[in-house]
């Protein structure tokens, strides 16, 4: 338990950059999983729909601190090469 009065207020902080965080991880999680549907059901017009809208939120979680700039990167060059296989 914190003593001090600066320590209680750092775990304040830490509460609601924790829940801050958890929220924008689900809404990544939610957009990269319609991507997932659509190439799943085969849909590539949906897929590359969905691709248009989750590839700038995985970049907005990495610029805030929630994934590394890498497994964003990572995330969408897997996904790109995915829908564009289901193009081809």
């Amino acid at each position: 338990m914190a003593n001090t009065s600066s320590a209680k207020k750092a775990t304040r902080k830490i509460a609601r950059r924790t829940a801050v965080n958890k929220s924008r991880r689900s809404r990544v999680r939610g957009f990269v999983r319609k991507v997932e549907e659509a190439l799943a059901a085969g849909d590539q017009t949906a897929a590359q729909a969905a691709f248009a809208a989750a590839q700038p939120e995985l970049m907005r979680a990495a610029t805030k601190g929630v994934l590394h700039k890498n497994t964003a990167s990572r995330k969408v060059a897997r996904l790109a090469h995915r829908v564009k296989v289901l193009g081809a």
